[in-house]
């Protein structure tokens, strides 16, 4: 079988272990995940009073930090729509 363009070759013979790409993946994924721990540890130093103006609590906070990592922002994101909603029709 005679494979005439790049992009004809199977997508097994293209994948390629790259210490280097490897390395810096993992690095970017713990910057990323030590920047989302930061944040919600700054959030959960705020006292009750901000938490609830910005339509959030200190349990949505242990939950967005017990989810997985790329779940956490959309969960707090649904938490403070589910709060407003609430707020503006009791």
């Amino acid at each position: 079988m005679a494979l005439l363009l790049s992009g004809e070759r199977p997508s097994a013979a293209a994948v390629t272990l790259n210490p280097f790409r490897i390395a810096v993946a993992f690095a970017g994924k713990f910057r990323a995940a030590t920047a989302r721990r930061q944040a919600l540890n700054n959030l959960l130093s705020m006292d009750p009073h901000r938490l609830d103006d910005l339509g959030i609590n200190r349990t949505d906070l242990f939950d967005a930090m017990a989810a997985e990592p790329s779940r956490s922002a959309h969960m707090l994101a649904d938490r403070r729509a589910k709060n407003a909603s609430h707020w503006l029709n009791p």
